[in-house]
């Protein structure tokens, strides 16, 4: 659970790997670092944990399968765990709900961006639509190819919908007299709710099935 807004502890508003590991792990692990910055993760109700957990489950029973029909491809799925930016440092992650990348070499290493190959976060009410915005114009700046939202129901503890987004590298606006923010950014590629699909499909970037009726708490 995340550090409610009125017990964070005053940080300066830039701070080192190094530094920020020096923190009581309480603290730190409800911080990300943009580019050095500390940026504070929302407080979550425990749904958004509770789904984020099943769709976890879901992604991870199909890479099994797409890691037994091609045993050239391996794939780990996990929850709330850091990406790192960047081929060396570690002063600039942040950490989705749930994210795929391709398998590391070794054990115990950390997860840089140009192994991930999607990232996925779970919308609560906590969540801000500028911070999402911006966070997902970082995993888009960073070429990961694949962005999932999984938004909550407002009053029920179900999920209202679940959002695909696969990457344009480049962006190219329609007039040059036109500034575009973000050159690479995402389009929808897939939508389903509860009440108008079986499952979740979609076959990018391993074929997902994840049926509804797993999907619900």
């Amino acid at each position: 659970m995340a550090v409610p807004e009125a017990k964070r502890p005053e940080l300066p508003e830039c701070m080192t790997w190094d530094e920020l590991s020096a923190l009581p792990e309480e603290i730190a692990e409800h911080i990300e670092l943009w580019e050095g910055r500390v940026v504070w993760m929302p407080h979550c109700p425990p749904e958004h944990h509770e789904f984020t957990n099943l769709v976890w489950n879901g992604l991870s029973a199909c890479a099994t399968t797409a890691l037994k029909a091609d045993l050239k491809q391996c794939w780990r799925v996990s929850t709330e765990t850091n990406v790192f930016f960047g081929r060396t440092g570690m002063s600039d992650f942040v950490t989705p709900d749930f994210m795929v990348y391709r398998c590391l070499p070794e054990p115990y290493q950390d997860v840089r961006s140009d192994r991930v190959v999607l990232v996925g976060e779970v919308l609560s009410p906590s969540n801000s639509d500028a911070d999402m915005e911006a966070k997902k114009a970082r995993y888009a700046r960073a070429a990961i190819p694949w962005y999932w939202e999984v938004t909550l129901a407002t009053h029920r503890s179900e999920i209202a919908h679940i959002h695909a987004y696969t990457l344009i590298p480049e962006v190219k606006p329609p007039d040059p007299g036109i500034t575009v923010l973000h050159r690479a950014n995402y389009v929808l590629a897939g939508a389903w709710s509860p009440t108008d699909a079986g499952a979740v499909t979609i076959n990018h970037p391993f074929p997902i099935s994840i049926p509804w009726s797993e999907l619900e708490f």
